[in-house]
């Protein structure tokens, strides 16, 4: 240190000066050599090597002038710190067609593969989604992208279940004669099914579960064993008939109180004989007047009479008081047409 204030104090004023302006060169030349940096530009297939002093990439492109589009890719960013040492990565971006949620859609990007250029033009893709080509495929200049949304649900169908009919022999009834005894009635079967479905439309189902959630109910029908013959077939009542003719019909029964008359539309008197032949109404276009006929509970009878309700197969059995009356009620019975 003494021997540098000696060299200051021995040197003239003109070499004071030159060594000031020597010093301020190599502080500038310092200055200038910290902020130049070399770096590598690969773009279009090529590789420039770049010494440059600016402090981004965006000046780095201006200078060289390189054209960086709106969807090209830049790594690092342009608006990044120009590193030493550092290479800026340029991909051009590619025209392609997307196909997606029922639109055709023209695309530009510059991103490595299908999957990421759905993910950058903010198009979501669930797992089940199929991509065509595949996601990991490499973007490609006229490159076609088709996107298949796939989803599941399961769907509960309800349908019926058949009742089965059983039939019973009945020696009560005549033969030929069938009589329901217990109405069938269908069951329910409940299925659920994993249904599969591509832009909306199914495509496939798979079963999943299947319950019967009501039994059916059999339905029962009665078939008769018993032969009618003009002689040794004893009916309910105790006698014996030959039937060419069996009508199941709904029956009524009434009394004189209720027509105020016991004269039948034949003209003859209406009557209840359980011992012989018993009067009913018809209607003679089921059943002629003057017939003759059983009644399945009720007896021998004989068509005699008519009225205003009683029209097909229906029947109406006299009764000679109305307690009588009531207690037969509506029912359904077997009419015998007898020869």
């Amino acid at each position: 240190m003494e021997k540098l204030k000696g060299f200051f104090k021995s040197s003239s004023k003109g070499s004071k000066v030159t060594l000031f302006i020597a010093m301020t060169f190599i502080a500038a030349a310092v200055v200038v050599f910290s902020t130049m940096k070399q770096i590598t530009i690969a773009v279009d297939g090529k590789e420039y090597k770049v010494t440059t002093f600016s402090s981004t990439y965006a000046e780095v492109v201006e200078k060289e002038n390189i054209t960086v589009g709106a969807k090209d890719k830049a790594v690092p960013g342009l608006d990044s710190k120009v590193e030493n040492g550092s290479t800026l990565n340029i991909t051009r971006a590619v025209k392609v067609k997307v196909a997606v949620d029922g639109k055709a859609l023209s695309v530009e990007s510059a991103e490595a593969n299908v999957g990421d250029m759905l993910t950058a033009e903010g198009f979501k893709l669930a797992d089940q989604d199929k991509v065509t080509p595949a996601r990991d495929s490499k973007l490609q200049d006229g490159l076609e992208v088709n996107v298949v949304r796939v989803n599941t649900a399961d769907i509960t169908e309800v349908s019926s279940l058949d009742f089965s009919t059983v039939y019973k022999s009945d020696s009560s009834i005549l033969t030929g004669v069938k009589k329901v005894v217990q109405e069938g009635q269908a069951g329910e079967k409940s299925t659920v099914f994993k249904v599969t479905y591509e832009n909306g439309a199914e495509v496939s189902r798979a079963l999943v579960s299947s319950t019967v959630t009501k039994e059916p109910v059999q339905k029962i029908v009665a078939t008769g064993t018993a032969v009618a013959v003009a002689s040794g077939t004893t009916a309910s009542r105790g006698g014996d008939f030959s039937a060419s003719k069996v009508i199941n019909m709904k029956s009524t029964a009434y009394n004189s109180a209720e027509t105020g008359s016991n004269i039948t539309a034949s003209g003859a008197v209406a009557v209840r004989n359980p011992s012989g032949y018993s009067t009913i109404a018809v209607d003679p276009s089921v059943i002629p007047l003057g017939t003759k006929v059983y009644v399945e509970g009720y007896g021998y009878a004989i068509a005699q009479d008519t009225g205003g309700a009683i029209k097909g197969n229906i029947i109406d059995v006299y009764f000679n008081t109305m307690t009588e009356v009531n207690a037969w009620g509506v029912k359904y019975v077997n009419v015998y047409i007898l020869e």
